[in-house]
Parts: C-alpha cells; sequence; structure tokens
C-alpha cells in the first residue's frame, strides 16, 4: 500500500462553562482523546471521541473522578468546519447540563520546533505568604483570537525563575511566520486556580532570540505613578530545528531491520495435540502463525530487501539434542535470514517437527543478539539503521532479571522489541517489562533511557481485523524511532521531501 499524501492534522481543543466539581476551588478538567480508525485509506473517517474529566487524585484511571461530559465526531467533521463548536453530552447522550467543547484543527505544514530556554527575575509578589509561583503561557494569534500554544511548568516559592527547557511547534506558535505577533503571560499560580496575571509581553519570532522582555501589568501601570515593570524574562535560547516524523525518516531512507524469536518452550504444550499452542490446525493456522502474518505483513514493507533473521528459544535441537536459546529457525547459524514473511512461516513450519519443546523460557539471549547488531549502527552519521526485535511467546518468562538488564541495556540503542503474548497464560511479567506504568529499572537500579518494548495480548484481538493488531502492536514503534533519532540529532539519510513515495504509515 503506497501513497503520496499524507497530511498531519493539529486538533486544539477548549471548554466553556464547565460544571464546576469541586467545592472551595474550580474543577481541573482533562480531555482525554479517543481514536478509531474505521478506514485506513481515509484519515478523514477516523472517529473521535472527547472526555472531558475533573480531575481529582494523581491516578491514571479516570473511573474515580468526576465526568464532566463528552463529544464524538468524525476528523471530517472537524475539518470541514474548522472550528467544531458543541454542546458536552452524558455517556447516554443526555445533555450534560452545562458546557461546550470547541475543537479546532489546523494541517501541520511545517515540521520546525523551537527549543526554548528562559528564565525571570525581579517578578512582582503576588503571594502574602511566600513568594510567587510564576509560569508562562505562550499565544499564537489567529483569526478569532489568542490561542493557547505552551504552558511551562510552575516554579515554586521563586521570583527569579528558571524554567526546565522546553520545546513548541512552530506552527503552534507562529504558523511558521518569523514575524507574526506572540504574546507571553506570566501568572502565579494558585491552588484553587484564580492564577494571578504578573505580566504580559508580546513579540515576534524574529525578536524572541536571545532577548530579554518587560512584563507589563497595564492594571498597575495605570494605578502606580513611575510603574516600569513588573519583572523582566530573559529568552536564553530560541532555537529553531527541523523536526524529522517516522514517514520523514523511512522516505528519508531509514531501513527498519525486522527480526523473529519464537518461543518453543514446553509450556506451549504438544505440537501433536490440539490443545498446543503450535498445533497447526486443519486449516494450515495457529496462534503463533496468525502473529507472524498480521504484524510482518505490516512492517515488511519498511524493510527494502525483506529478508529477515528468524529464530527460536527454549527447545533442544538436532543434532546434539542441547537445548538452544538463540537458534535460526533454518538451521543455517551463517544465514538465518528468511525470504519475506512467507520465508519466516515456512521455516517455522519446517522447524516445528524437528525440535523438541523443552525450556526454560530465557528472552535475554535472543534480545542481547539483536542488540549486538544495534550496537554497531550507533556509529551511523545518519538514521538509516533500526531495529526491531518481535518475540512471540506465551508468556512463561524465566530470566526475568537478566531480561530486565537487557532491555535496559538496548533503550541506548537504535533498537525496540515488540512482544506478542499468545494462549491464556499469566502476562504480569510481560505487562511490567512493557513500561507503561513507569520507566522500567535493571536490577542494579539503572533506568531504561526509552521505553522501547511494546507487549500485546493476542487473544483480545482473535475476532478482531488483522489490521487491529497490527495496529496495536506497532502503535509505540514510530514514536521509539523518531525518540531515537531525535536524541542523538541523526537526520534522514536523504532529504524525506525529494524522495519519491514511500510504504504508508497509516498502518502504523
Amino acid at each position: 500500500m503506497a501513497t503520496q499524501c499524507v497530511t498531519k492534522v493539529e486538533l486544539t481543543v477548549s471548554c466553556e462553562n464547565l460544571l464546576d466539581k469541586d467545592i472551595g476551588s474550580k474543577s481541573d478538567p482533562l480531555c482525554n482523546v479517543y481514536v478509531l480508525i474505521t478506514n485506513w485509506l481515509n484519515f478523514l473517517l477516523q472517529k473521535l471521541k472527547f472526555g472531558i474529566y475533573d480531575i481529582d487524585n494523581k491516578t491514571v484511571d479516570l473511573s474515580d473522578d468526576d465526568f464532566l461530559g463528552e463529544l464524538e465526531c468524525t476528523l471530517g467533521q472537524v475539518v470541514s468546519s474548522r472550528k467544531h463548536t458543541r454542546p458536552l453530552v452524558l455517556k447516554n447522550n443526555r445533555p450534560a447540563g452545562r458546557g461546550t467543547i470547541t475543537i479546532i484543527a489546523e494541517e501541520i505544514k511545517d515540521n520546525r520546533v523551537v527549543n526554548f530556554e528562559a528564565e525571570a527575575r525581579k517578578l512582582d509578589n503576588k503571594d502574602f505568604f511566600g513568594k510567587s509561583d510564576p509560569y508562562l503561557e505562550f499565544y499564537k494569534q489567529t483569526e478569532t483570537g489568542w490561542q493557547l500554544a505552551h504552558r511551562t511548568e510552575v516554579v515554586k516559592n521563586n521570583l527569579n525563575p528558571t524554567w526546565k527547557p522546553f520545546r513548541i511547534p512552530l506552527q503552534s506558535l507562529c504558523g511558521g511566520d518569523m514575524d507574526k505577533h506572540i504574546k507571553v503571560e506570566c501568572y502565579d499560580y494558585d491552588n484553587d486556580g484564580s492564577h494571578d496575571l504578573i505580566g504580559i509581553f508580546e513579540t515576534t519570532m524574529t525578536r524572541l532570540q536571545e532577548a530579554e522582555f518587560e512584563c507589563i501589568n497595564s492594571k498597575k501601570q495605570q494605578k502606580k505613578k513611575g510603574y516600569k515593570n513588573s519583572g523582566v524574562v530573559s529568552v536564553k535560547l530560541c532555537q529553531v530545528v527541523k523536526e524529522y516524523t517516522f514517514l520523514d525518516y523511512i522516505m528519508g531512507g531509514c531501513q527498519i531491520n525486522f527480526t523473529v524469536g519464537i518461543d518453543f518452550t514446553g509450556s506451549n504444550g504438544d505440537p501433536k495435540s490440539p490443545q498446543s499452542l503450535h498445533y497447526i490446525s486443519p486449516q494450515g493456522v495457529n496462534e503463533y502463525l496468525s502473529a507472524i502474518w498480521s504484524v510482518g505483513m505490516v512492517i515488511q514493507d519498511y524493510d527494502s530487501d525483506k529478508m529477515f533473521p528468524a529464530f527460536g528459544f527454549g527447545a533442544q535441537i538436532p543434532p546434539t539434542w542441547q537445548v538452544s536459546h538463540e537458534f535460526p529457525l533454518n538451521f543455517n547459524p551463517a544465514n538465518p535470514f528468511c525470504a519475506g514473511i512467507e520465508g519466516v512461516v515456512e521455516a517455522y513450519r519446517v522447524c516445528l517437527p524437528q525440535v523438541k519443546l523443552y525450556g526454560p523460557t530465557n528472552f535475554s539471549p535472543i534480545i542481547n543478539h539483536v542488540a549486538r547488531f544495534a550496537m554497531q549502527a550507533t556509529q551511523q552519521k545518519t538514521a538509516s539503521q533500526y531495529f526491531v526485535l518481535l518475540i512471540i511467546t506465551d508468556g512463561v518468562i524465566t530470566d526475568l532479571d537478566q531480561t530486565r538488564s537487557a532491555i535496559v541495556n538496548a533503550s541506548r540503542l537504535p533498537m525496540s522489541i515488540i512482544i506478542i503474548g499468545v494462549g491464556g497464560a499469566d502476562f504480569t511479567a510481560m505487562e511490567f517489562l512493557d513500561g507503561d506504568d513507569g520507566r522500567l529499572r535493571a536490577p542494579t537500579g539503572e533506568t531504561a533511557a526509552r521505553d522501547i518494548v511494546q507487549f500485546v495480548p493476542f487473544r483480545q484481538f482473535q475476532n478482531a481485523p488483522r489490521e487491529a493488531l497490527a495496529q496495536s502492536v506497532l502503535a509505540e514503534l514510530p514514536g521509539q524511532v523518531v525518540s531515537y533519532f531525535s536524541i542523538h540529532k541523526l537526520k534522514p539519510p536523504h532529504d524525506p521531501e525529494s524522495q519519491p513515495s514511500a510504504p504508508s504509515a497509516s498502518a502504523l
């Protein structure tokens, strides 16, 4: 599936007149956005749901927060109207009582971002006890007024704050126009939501670069004779850089090197038994084969030679019948490559009756095997190579500590790991390795540099279209690829804008 037209749209969400669920202060609203893709070839048919909640605690579970209302629509409805305003409704489609939501869509034509470092001095003190807790808000000028583009973190109890480095997409800040007006507001944060304005200044991107600006509070200026300012904001760094997308890297010549690892341990059951996860049905399928096909058919388009190394682990293999945790499915260590996903499937079919399922279930050998190649790729001067290891397993893992260490080491390499769990086993260990609830740590305490593991239980997708499994499995891969190359400031080997059409990334 190829395409010459890839469109990226930025959505800006705002709400008015929301229900106030808090006593003694105002609600703390959060917007949760859900996307359901119903047509892979037409992004306008993406169904969107915006859920608004009053956040009452620090947990990620929204079920214990107050629901304020929601809106369901399609991306096409938002794009066609540009400014889509509707009343919020409750989950049973009854009116929420009050509150409207506005979604503004804007096509992103400029992929540059601005890296900022900013500090301030001698800000006005707005607090009776202690000092102000300042933060900055950056606003873009639009046809309908000022639109919030970015809010910095709050620096507590400090009239001379230094904010952490932050970045704003140039499109969001000024639409790519370096001379378009930008408004910056400085506030003192208050827990009850009644944040106090310290001062405002207006500028442009051209003038923002390494400059100082006086924060002016017009009300204070009118009342106080001899008023100069309410503090000075100093922009120490304002650097415009091009930010490449996953598709930019692919179209620019980055190769995704795809390796398959298959679990041949005894916990899968005797392949001759219909109860075994390795049992090939009369229709010629099992869960392992389905997973290989579903994911492989999508990712193989990003590997130009479509030659995939494929390995098994946890089996006794001929002729010595020693247990191996990284044996080639084709039994050729000098050339473990299979031609396309069809080749991987055929190698699996031929290998299965020739090995004895055994154990233990060790992940670390095959992770370290791929990591050795990824380590060699760290010498690259451009974003030319990235490695993806697909592990298909029944979920019973033996070397958890060694695997944690292997993943933490691999997190510093151009590498990602996708784990598909087949069968109905306890996948707690797999979910732990995923790291979505916090950065994975090695037993030594060392923290992963990036989240590089995505785990998906196959059973949840058995009755779903193949594309649904592929989308879920590969959901985090584009961001992982971009994060590695961005951290290491590596550009695509070629200018993506001058390249012919590349495979569509819609399924990723």
